[in-house]
């Protein structure tokens, strides 16, 4: 009979212990903690995949090594392993990163010089903070199919708001008919990181002067 009483006590301090550590688990405290580490290993991925983009970017899949991604990312050796198995791991995980939605403004932006001018300064920075300016030529001219998830949510929602904007402009009379819409961003991206290579001008002066470069072209 005892033993039956003791066995009792014993499982049913079993199953306080269990439910206190449930709610322990799932209390508001453990489920921000959760959240800031969640947080903490995604932007210890994205240096590590930034890192090895810019490696890329400058130069080429050939280069990217374990040691050359800590050294450039400041993440050590040791974290990155626990992560990836080799830099083959890492390029695969390039091409099935999610990143955040491109929206760089928001879409009834009303056309006009100033505001090519603010879409062209929030493009500049949504690239130089997700991939890095460097890495968009990278990106876009390679071959290998590591980067077309890049492609598909970092830069064609930028492509894709400028058209937006510009035939915005087109109906409202504010832009002629007949541009050549593609053309224009693939010339704003070239632009850009032209700029990023052979001057040090930041992004703002970049956008004012190509604003000013565009606008005559592009008016009605």
């Amino acid at each position: 009979m005892s033993n039956i009483t003791e066995d009792s006590s014993q499982t049913g301090g079993s199953s306080i212990l269990e439910h206190a550590t449930a709610v322990a688990v799932d209390s508001p405290r453990a489920r921000t903690l959760e959240q800031r580490r969640e947080r903490r290993r995604e932007e210890t991925d994205r240096k590590i995949l930034q890192a090895t983009l810019h490696i890329v970017a400058t130069q080429g899949i050939g280069a990217v090594t374990i040691e050359e991604v800590a050294r450039r990312s400041g993440v050590a050796k040791t974290t990155i392993y626990r992560r990836y198995r080799n830099t083959d791991d890492m390029l695969r995980r390039l091409s099935t990163m999610q990143w955040p939605a491109s929206i760089i403004t928001p879409t009834n932006l009303e056309p006009s010089r100033g505001n090519l001018q603010h879409m062209l300064e929030a493009a500049t920075t949504r690239f130089d903070e997700e991939i890095g300016l460097k890495a968009v030529g990278a990106v876009l001219s390679a071959n290998n199919g590591y980067f077309e998830q890049i492609v598909q949510q970092v830069i064609q929602p930028v492509k894709q708001r400028f058209a937006e904007f510009f035939a915005q402009g087109q109906q409202a009379g504010v832009f002629r008919g007949g541009l050549d819409l593609s053309f224009i961003f693939a010339t704003i991206v070239g632009s850009m990181m032209a700029n990023q290579a052979l001057t040090d001008e930041n992004g703002m002066s970049w956008a004012a002067k190509m604003t000013d470069l565009l606008w005559p072209m592009i008016a009605a």
